[in-house]
């Protein structure tokens, strides 16, 4: 089955019962919990000093935005920052987390269908299928850290979660750079794999091979092995 609509779930008339006890496991209300489909929430360099801040802020009433579609605008927005300002001039935030769980009563088709899905269609109940973020109005769900001459380029590149947000939005440019909470101390290092040097021809030519003896230096004169000569043997008389 496909992937459904957003406005399936996006709004938050109902709660799914989606308790997980720690220690007492009887309590449960689901299985297991789905996993979360961001991969990051910090991006960009966070060590340069910025004066502008830039936010992505939801224009509509409560409503739920799932996994999914956060991850979808982080991409667009990394890539087109990334391309246009530079990786080392900008810092991107995810603002939510995901922390509400979508249940779904799944339908059965075809002949005797209506035997099957009879009882607690609603959506706290049934299983779990994936994760969603509750916001409200005029929060923000995104933040870019730039300097004043690329704020409009952060801006456009914010503008294109339109197509991937089921609800309207709106971009705030501001100086109030601490509202975006503490950064991280390191930038995150992509490992890079190094490839090992081949040894060149001229340095296999001037290292001896393995066995061989190795010729005496200039200026020094070769260690003379003294041999024992032997006394001759006395004759009979």
């Amino acid at each position: 089955m496909g992937l459904r609509p957003a406005k399936c779930y996006r709004t938050q008339k109902d709660r799914a019962y989606s308790r997980i006890a720690i220690k007492v496991h009887k309590r449960n209300y689901i299985g297991a919990t789905p996993g979360l489909r961001i991969r990051q929430f910090n991006m960009g360099n966070p060590l340069k000093k910025y004066d502008t801040i830039v936010d992505l802020i939801v224009d509509d009433e409560g409503m739920q935005l799932r996994d999914n579609s956060l991850e979808s605008v982080r991409l667009a927005v990394n890539r087109y920052l990334v391309k246009s300002v530079g990786k080392d001039n900008f810092f991107m935030r995810v603002r939510v987390y995901p922390y509400q769980i979508l249940r779904e009563n799944k339908m059965a088709t075809g002949a005797g269908a209506d035997r099957v899905s009879q009882g607690m269609g609603n959506c706290p109940f049934g299983k779990a299928i994936g994760r969603a973020a509750r916001v409200r109005k005029g929060q923000a769900i995104l933040s870019v850290l730039v300097n004043k001459e690329h704020s409009e380029q952060a801006k456009l590149g914010l503008l294109r979660a339109k197509s991937k947000v089921s609800s309207r939005i709106s971009v705030k440019i501001g100086e109030d750079v601490k509202s975006i909470g503490t950064l991280p101390k390191k930038v995150r290092e992509e490992k890079v794999e190094e490839k090992k040097e081949e040894p060149s021809a001229e340095a296999t030519a001037e290292t001896p091979a393995a066995g061989k003896e190795t010729k005496p230096t200039a200026g020094k004169a070769p260690a003379k092995t003294e041999a024992k000569k032997e006394e001759p043997k006395k004759g009979k008389k």
